[in-house]
């Protein structure tokens, strides 16, 4: 059960930051140009309500698919480099690389490849949220203790057996940690796509970049923060549904 305070506090931190947010912008200590009021974004918002619910539908959809994405891919990949230490060695250097490339330099050439759209953000969501999958992931079959893999080899199970019976229950509470990091990560790698391949909220917010639209850029953001806030909880939900009997390392 959620504490009060766990419940409020964010709240009554958010009214604070809304209304010193309006009181600076209405008085003019920040001007409105650089500092839109809450009050006017919440305008905005109302305002082109359908716009940007549908932005926020498919930028959600494009994380959600990188997300799903790096799950997959990155799961399967940690497996493989903790059964071999050849594949370890020869995949170790190309999980560093996505998560040291700078996205905004490779997007241009995910456009070239893929092309406008969707395929393009879902890569790009990919790209920025698989690292943390793999580290958590193979984090999780390593630290399987020796006693226990020696005990199943003296019972005369198989590399297979000693897999899907020990290692890869053993790693599910790092899964879903290396989950709920790539799923914040998966939303900014969509917005960053979606700067170059256009759509979603990212590229409302790159159209009122250069409209000077500070109220419709704060209005998308906000949306984005909130769906990437959607994005962790559902994935927080889905591992207590599915994974609860295994505790994270660290909880109480």
């Amino acid at each position: 059960m959620i504490s009060p305070l766990r419940l409020f506090a964010p709240l009554i931190l958010f009214a604070v930051v809304v209304t010193l947010l309006e009181a600076l912008s209405q008085s003019g200590i920040a001007p409105r140009y650089l500092l839109p009021p809450p009050s006017e974004v919440w305008a905005t918002l109302r305002g082109d309500a359908r716009e940007y619910l549908r932005a926020a539908t498919i930028t959600l959809t494009e994380a959600g698919l990188g997300l799903l994405l790096s799950f997959l891919v990155g799961n399967g990949l940690a497996i493989l480099m903790s059964v071999s230490r050849w594949l370890s060695a020869a995949l170790q250097p190309y999980a560093v690389f996505f998560q040291t490339v700078p996205l905004i330099a490779i997007a241009p050439l995910l456009v070239i490849w893929f092309g406008y759209g969707i395929p393009t953000v879902v890569v790009a969501a990919f790209i920025v949220s698989v690292f943390p999958v793999i580290v958590n992931t193979l984090a999780g079959c390593r630290a399987v203790e020796p006693a226990l893999r020696d005990l199943f080899r003296l019972y005369g199970a198989s590399r297979f057996q000693t897999l899907t019976k020990l290692t890869l229950p053993h790693a599910i509470p790092n899964m879903v940690t290396g989950l709920r990091i790539a799923a914040g990560l998966a939303m900014i790698g969509a917005i960053v796509g979606e700067f170059i391949a256009g759509g979603g909220l990212g590229g409302l917010i790159d159209a009122a970049r250069t409209q000077q639209r500070l109220d419709k850029v704060f209005a998308a953001v906000l949306l984005a923060s909130l769906a990437g806030v959607l994005m962790v909880g559902l994935v927080n939900l889905s591992a207590r549904v599915f994974v609860g009997r295994w505790r994270e390392p660290g909880t109480d």
